[in-house]
């Protein structure tokens, strides 16, 4: 696609980035076909190829309107465009910064403003969403609904395994996830510690950036990058000691072997860090390791399928579907992993007819944007029921966002895949 940038973005960082993904679109539109919100809305400005126009017109020195920001707005930031494209345009990258651009030159209602600082502000920082989560849950039943589905019941966590293992990998606590389903970071260290590999996190590592940066607080998200880089630097180098027996032990040796994620879209965020400070000389080098060495806790167990097919106990008679998040199936491009390890331990995992669809999670957006989450999210439900002649009695998935979605739209439970493998090799 031809461009001509105007000035105030020509001979930027975003502007050259930008100007590179136009070019690769040749607006063939196959990506509409996979665009959940085109589905639903009908209106090319909801869909890949309407963004890219509205994101090249505006960049060219178009009129930038409030209408372009909802359209903007719309987007789910799946990908599954990308994995639709022939010609490999990261539109991923490219909406990041048409929003942010876009976020400088609209101004945004008061309530909207209000909104999106409260949520940047509490839900990265892990002891503030905590303390808001558990007042959450004393007057749950008083709550909204649509704020109700957002704090699901008070759930157990397991013990933390505490055998030491010759191999370590560092784990993301993350900010949501520990107060909100605590059981997903044990069982993955469980499961972990039953492969012989122990499980390390590390004290001050937080938010991966990604909520802060799909609010458009860059700099924000780039700080949450930083930390976690600086926090988890000593376990890559093998520097790392005195850390609480509750998460882990130190890391003294070679350093870990990998920086494992069981939130695939931390995962997705983390391996774009690389990406996200390679123009800052203090951090470039490392953000780049980092990025290298993570991998979501699906790949890591895919690696190990015989000896999980040597520890498992006797299958549950479960008839479970399987909903591949977009952030692993499409951010990563990571497919079939989950499915593997399932099938090691005898549990033949259904995928819906529409698995390359988003639920409608999407971080913030099913808070933000309610009416098109939900009515996705009926959507993939509806296919979820029907991987059998009878329906699931459990779904899993690997991102809590998604879990917390759906398990509001169904009385099926719905877990992380991880606490399924935890039960069957305990």
């Amino acid at each position: 696609m031809q461009t001509n940038l105007a000035e105030f973005i020509r001979d930027t960082d975003d502007g050259r980035e930008a100007e590179a993904i136009l070019r690769n679109c040749v607006h063939c539109g196959f990506c509409t076909a996979t665009c959940p919100t085109y589905g639903l809305l009908g209106d090319e400005l909801d869909g890949p190829r309407g963004r890219i126009y509205l994101i090249k017109s505006f960049f060219e020195g178009g009129e930038i309107t409030r209408s372009t920001q909802v359209h903007l707005d719309r987007c789910l930031t799946c990908r599954n465009c990308e994995s639709t494209c022939p010609s490999g345009v990261q539109y991923g990258r490219l909406v990041e910064i048409g929003r942010k651009q876009v976020e400088k030159k609209v101004s945004r209602p008061l309530g909207e403003r209000l909104m999106r600082r409260a949520l940047a502000s509490t839900l990265p920082n892990g002891k503030l969403f905590g303390i808001a989560m558990k007042a959450g849950r004393g007057v749950r039943l008083l709550l909204p609904k649509t704020l109700r589905d957002k704090v699901p019941k008070a759930s157990p966590s397991g013990a933390w395994p505490t055998r030491r293992h010759a191999r370590q990998v560092l784990m993301l606590g993350g900010c949501v996830q520990p107060s909100m389903l605590p059981n997903i970071n044990s069982a993955t260290a469980r499961v972990l510690d039953k492969l012989g590999i122990e499980t390390l996190v590390a004290p001050s590592a937080g938010c991966c950036g990604a909520l802060r940066l799909h609010l458009n607080y860059h700099d924000d998200a780039l700080d949450d990058v930083r930390r976690n880089i600086d926090a988890w630097w000593p376990y890559v180098e093998g520097m790392a000691s005195g850390v609480d027996g509750t998460t882990g032990h130190g890391a003294k040796g070679p350093g870990v072997e990998a920086i494992v994620m069981n939130a695939s879209g931390c995962g997705a965020t983390v391996r774009e860090y690389g990406h996200l400070l390679r123009n800052d000389p203090a951090y470039a080098h490392k953000a780049q390791r980092i990025s290298a060495l993570t991998r979501d806790i699906s790949e890591l167990l895919a690696d190990c399928v015989p000896e999980l097919a040597r520890l498992a106990g006797q299958s549950p008679a479960r008839r479970v579907a399987y909903h591949p998040p977009c952030t692993l199936q499409h951010g990563q491009k990571v497919h079939g992993t989950v499915e593997a390890v399932l099938a090691a331990l005898g549990v033949d995992a259904k995928l819906p007819a529409d698995k390359h669809l988003c639920c409608g999670s999407a971080g913030t957006y099913s808070v933000l944007n309610p009416g098109i989450a939900n009515a996705l999210r009926e959507r993939k439900l509806g296919a979820l029921q029907k991987t059998g002649q009878e329906g699931p009695d459990l779904i899993v998935t690997g991102n809590v966002g998604c879990i917390t979605h759906l398990q509001a739209g169904t009385g099926t439970p719905v877990r992380h895949w991880i606490e399924l493998v935890d039960v069957m090799l305990a």
